[in-house]
Parts: C-alpha cells; structure tokens; sequence
C-alpha cells in the first residue's frame, strides 16, 4: 500500500502537511488560510471532503490559523491533545461536538488504514505533540517546534521512512537579528526551536538505514534562509560519513508553496 507525504506549507508564518493512502487522508496542522489549504490539496488533485481528519500539535497561530473553518467547511474532525483543545477552542471557533476528538501522547489512534501516535515535544505551549504516521508498513515522522532533543524524539524518529525536521534558525542570525532580546531568547530556549546545527546532529544520530526522504522545515523568515539550513545539515552530515542521495534524500519544505509530493 503506498503512502503519500506532501508538506502544503511550513516556515514560522504557517504550517500544514499532508498525509494519505488511496483510502484515508489526513492533515496535520493547519497554520494557513483555509484558502490556501484548498489550493494545496487542488495541487495534488484533492479537495476537503477528502480529508477524514485533521491533526494539531500544538496551539499557535501558526498551526491552527484555518483548523476552524476548514473543520467548518468540510465537516472535518479535528484531533488534539486535552490541554490543546483547552488552549485553542476559542480562537477555533464553533466546532461540532462530533468533530471535536481527543489523541493522547503515547497512544495509537487509528482512522481506517492509518495509525497515528503523537509524541511529546519540548515547546512553549499547553501539551505540544509531533506525530508518528503508520500505513502500510510505512513510517512517516513530523518533528517540529523543538525546544531542545530528548530521548523521546530520538525513539520517535527512529525507523522512519519519510521524516519532516525542523530546522528552524541559524544562531548566530539569532544573535546579530533586530529581534528584541525577550524574543531571541524564546527562540534559542530550551522550548523554543531546533537550530540548523543542532537538526544537523540529530539527523546524523537517526540515520538507521529506513530512512528515505527528510523535509527540513518550519524555517524563520528573519534568522534562517533555506540555502544556510540545507548546508549547515548537509555538512554536518558529511562529517559523519553520511551522504544525501545514497544514505537518503534531502529537500526543504516550502513555505509558502506546496512541496513536491513523495510516494512510498
């Protein structure tokens, strides 16, 4: 059975991928207009009413901007963690109380032929999750928004065929930026986000001999650009012997176009 991942969008201004086989589609975040989420999913010749559920790791704005309408719109369930739900109902909007489900980090929740577990992550929100996606066979991993790598993250990326990593910020564009301090800060935390070095050594970490495909994503605008972020992955990679397109292949997620899709 084939697995398909396409990221629609993903940099700190939204965030939203897809994930499907032939008989169940799923989206994870949904950080942009529901406008926007539309025209992604016309890219890969779907539409709303094709979605059977829609997955949220955490909060802010920037991964549930169009959850609501789009739940709205299309009567699309939309799944979270309590301490989420709690977080973000009201800038969501009415919700039918049908559409409204629950997922526990930890524990499978099944939807057809798809199997997805949510993990912890360490980030500024109420119970912020990444997510594990089983079809086929198949693993696909989403790991965004990480304050700093734990061994949970390393057990969850473990064995994945298809992985989107956040490669968030070069340091020292962190650093020398206009951001005022309270925001640099935030960002180099230990709940903040993952630099371009510290992807790098995760990555190297993870390479078992599944992996086929890493996303890197969830870019600043201001302290990252994606030709930094690719090089200072690639070679950290290259120092410990690892070669992108024979070990696995290594793209950026768009973020403000839909990447391109791979199929498993």
């Amino acid at each position: 059975m084939a697995v398909e991942f396409c990221t629609l969008a993903s940099g700190s201004s939204g965030n939203s991928t897809y994930v499907g086989t032939k008989h169940t589609r799923i989206l994870i975040d949904a950080g942009v207009s529901g406008k926007r989420i539309q025209e992604g999913l016309a890219e890969l010749k779907l539409t709303g009413d094709d979605i059977d559920g829609l997955f949220i790791t955490h909060e802010h704005l920037d991964h549930i901007k169009g959850a609501g309408i789009f739940s709205r719109r299309f009567d699309v369930p939309i799944y979270a963690t309590c301490e989420t739900w709690d977080a973000m109902e009201e800038t969501l909007g009415k919700i039918s109380p049908g559409n409204k489900r629950f997922v526990y980090a930890g524990e499978n929740c099944v939807i057809n032929d798809i199997c997805v577990r949510p993990f912890h992550i360490p980030h500024d929100a109420a119970d912020p999750v990444g997510f594990n996606v089983f079809a086929g066979g198949k693993k696909v991993t989403l790991a965004t928004d990480i304050g700093h790598v734990t061994d949970e993250i390393r057990e969850s990326i473990a064995e994945s065929e298809i992985l989107l990593l956040e490669s968030n910020h070069d340091e020292e564009m962190v650093q020398k930026g206009n951001y005022p301090w309270h925001l640099k800060k935030r960002i180099l935390s230990d709940r903040g986000h993952l630099s371009n070095k510290t992807a790098g050594e995760l990555l190297s970490a993870a390479v078992d001999g599944k992996m086929k495909h890493v996303f890197l994503g969830h870019l600043s605008q201001e302290n990252n650009e994606p030709h930094l972020a690719f090089d200072t992955v690639e070679k950290i990679l290259q120092k410990n012997r690892i070669q992108i397109g024979k070990h696995f292949n290594m793209d950026m997620a768009y973020r403000h176009n839909t990447g391109f899709k791979v199929e498993l």
